[in-house]
């Protein structure tokens, strides 16, 4: 990861969606910026969250995807994957996104972030997919399945970002939870929640997700087809359940 970077700083502003769920109205269409912008305490200079009950905030204030996890969904769908495309903030090369640690923090620019949650497939995300480029049967199944999320960041220094930009891990927790992982621990992973809730730097949202799966049992789900490797938004995602094949 010495080669790290930021390769787009993306933003995107509120507008109708009919297709956008219960608020009709979204801002997952993220552009690229031409320069650097402020990466502040609640996310970046000039993005808007439509939903702010169930997104951004301080625990979820910056998402981040890698370009080598589009490029294999351009491969995936036989798509041109733009940065910014899965509404993340930061789109970065160099740097296993998914295979980071919980608790994990970065130097962004001059910003230090800290991995606090992965994101979670939503019905929104699933309808901006079809909206762009045409009926995506199972998308939000599919995305879980692939182990592929991307993270979400809590801002610990306010600083700024842009293209080009070094990324640097300066920490990793001692609890080994990727972010990966914690996708297949929202689903039903009982062994892989119990690991997640020990990680004290976490989104505090795990908490009762991790009571709800702890509640079904210690049986894993099984394996989700093509999945990745590595063994949410929390709020306003759909109710965990075990993650299956399809």
């Amino acid at each position: 990861m010495a080669n790290a970077r930021v390769i787009s700083v993306n933003t995107g502003r509120i507008r109708p969606a009919d297709w956008a769920g219960r608020i009709r109205r979204t801002a997952i269409d993220k552009q690229p910026a031409a320069g650097p912008l402020a990466i502040g305490r609640l996310g970046v200079q000039g993005d808007e969250q439509a939903d702010a009950q169930d997104h951004g905030g301080a625990e979820q204030a910056v998402y981040a995807y890698a370009r080598e996890d589009l490029d294999w969904w351009v491969e995936q769908l036989g798509l041109e994957l733009p940065n910014g495309t899965f509404g993340e903030n930061l789109t970065t090369a160099g740097l296993d996104v998914s295979g980071a640690l919980l608790g994990e923090t970065w130097l962004v620019g001059t910003a230090v972030v800290q991995v606090r949650s992965v994101r979670i497939p939503c019905g929104v995300f699933a309808g901006w997919m079809g909206e762009r480029y045409g009926p995506q049967r199972g998308w939000v199944k599919r995305f879980a399945a692939a182990g592929r999320p991307g993270a979400y960041l809590k801002v610990l220094t306010e600083g700024t970002a842009g293209p080009g930009d070094p990324v640097e891990v300066l920490r990793r927790p001692a609890v080994s939870v990727t972010v990966a992982e914690a996708m297949r621990a929202f689903y039903g992973d009982a062994g892989l929640m119990r690991r997640l809730l020990a990680v004290k730097d976490r989104d505090p949202s795990w908490d009762e997700v991790g009571e709800e799966v702890l509640a079904r049992g210690d049986d894993p789900p099984e394996p989700p087809a093509g999945a990745g490797s590595a063994g949410t938004p929390l709020r306003g995602a759909p109710p965990p359940q075990p993650l299956a094949a399809g």
